[in-house]
């Protein structure tokens, strides 16, 4: 990776062996990067025993009796664990058909965050955007850290795509994205070689 380049719609995929047991196997979508640092989103870990009726209820955002109403796929939508950072905060990654000025933060032509409650009313009443994922917490660099992880063979990175960012199996995402930058995850190892 150049200095220049940035990871903003990129996908980093962590390598066996990263070291850091919160980020064993994920996979995560980059929102920001610049030389002030760097902050992601992870896409394939579940929050624990959290579901979107559950957060909805926690914020207070539809009435006790609207909530019987949801349609099946909204209230399936599933929470994440968007990484190690200020876990008690919400960020919605979604397809940018939704759009709030002032509150979505394009990323870009096809992907934008929003980190207010006005999203989750909207997907709760049938308004939202075509695609979403819920995350609690975020993954955070400061100046120059990711550089060095990367410099270090922590990460890969590859181009994100709708399945990697809300397919259904958040199981497979990770060999997902190893697929598709052609690596077969039975052939990498945590160990770095010397000839």
């Amino acid at each position: 990776m150049g200095p220049a380049e940035r990871l903003e719609g990129q996908m980093l995929i962590a390598m066996p062996g990263i070291g850091d047991p919160r980020f064993e196997r994920t996979v995560i979508f980059m929102c920001a990067h610049s030389p002030d640092g760097a902050m992601g989103l992870v896409v394939n870990k579940p929050a624990e025993d959290l579901t979107f009726v559950d957060l909805l209820d926690r914020l207070n955002v539809l009435p006790e009796d609207d909530q019987i109403r949801l349609p099946v796929e909204v209230a399936r939508t599933p929470v994440q664990f968007g990484g190690p950072v200020e876990t008690g905060r919400g960020f919605v990654l979604h397809t940018t058909d939704y759009f709030i000025a002032d509150s979505t933060l394009p990323i870009d032509d096809r992907i934008g965050l929003t980190a207010t409650l006005d999203i989750l009313r909207a997907i709760a009443e049938g308004e939202g955007p075509r695609r979403a994922m819920l995350a609690l917490g975020y993954a955070g660099w400061g100046p120059g850290q990711l550089e060095h992880e990367l410099l270090q063979n922590g990460w890969l990175h590859c181009e994100a795509d709708e399945t990697l960012l809300f397919g259904s199996d958040l199981e497979d995402r990770y060999d997902h994205a190893l697929r598709k930058i052609g690596i077969d995850i039975s052939k990498l190892s945590s160990q770095s070689g010397h000839a």
